[in-house]
């Protein structure tokens, strides 16, 4: 039978422990944003609601919600710089025939993965039918979607009522990430071919 002593210290290893994993997500992410500023595009990270990741959040005490009380699955985008404006601490990448961005997921968890996951790749034309004249918006909308519009992350070819979009992304367990030249060679550097192929 557990001690309340050793449960008291699983529960602190299991928190330090995710917040660990969340730092270095934090430092990958920022890596790949330096690689990507240094390229001749001079790719800047999407900042919707200022300088974060997109996740789908709650704080509801419904069974169903508190599964997203810790965060499994969040994103980013990176966008070059030409094809965004600056307004305060946000972005503003409006959605034309001409857009395409890099898009890079964490899937940290689930049922349908065995170790964590990163996806990056492309996402390119991007119409939407409805009044989001801006891609920070859709986003949040990847985050209530993700099974529909990610199904078949090699050949993304989404389309419904409010949006539709192609694209291509390749995907590297996050444990395989060892190193800045792992980082460049598996993910920042395919990520490059797709959006130049396109």
């Amino acid at each position: 039978m557990t001690t309340k002593n050793e449960l008291i210290e699983q529960s602190n290893l299991a928190f330090d422990f995710i917040q660990k994993l969340y730092l270095e997500v934090s430092y990958l992410i920022k890596e790949i944003e330096a690689n990507l500023n240094d390229e001749v595009e001079e790719f800047v990270i999407g900042k919707p609601g200022g300088y974060g990741i997109n996740s789908k959040r709650s704080a509801g005490l419904e069974s169903n919600l508190v599964k997203l009380w810790l965060l499994r699955k969040f994103a980013v985008f990176f966008v070059p710089q030409e094809s965004t404006e600056k307004k305060g601490g946000q972005l503003i990448t409006p959605i034309n025939k001409d857009l395409k961005v890099i898009y890079l997921r964490f899937k940290l968890n689930g049922p349908d993965i065995k170790e964590p996951e990163v996806i990056m790749g492309v996402l390119h034309d991007i119409e939407t039918k409805n009044k989001w004249g801006k891609f920070e918006f859709l986003m949040g909308f990847f985050e209530y979607k993700d099974d529909k519009v990610f199904k078949d992350i090699n050949n993304i070819q989404y389309e419904d009522a409010a949006v539709s979009l192609k694209g291509k992304l390749h995907k590297v367990n996050l444990f395989d990430l060892n190193d800045s030249k792992a980082i460049k060679s598996k993910l920042v550097d395919p990520a490059l071919v797709f959006y130049r192929k396109v």
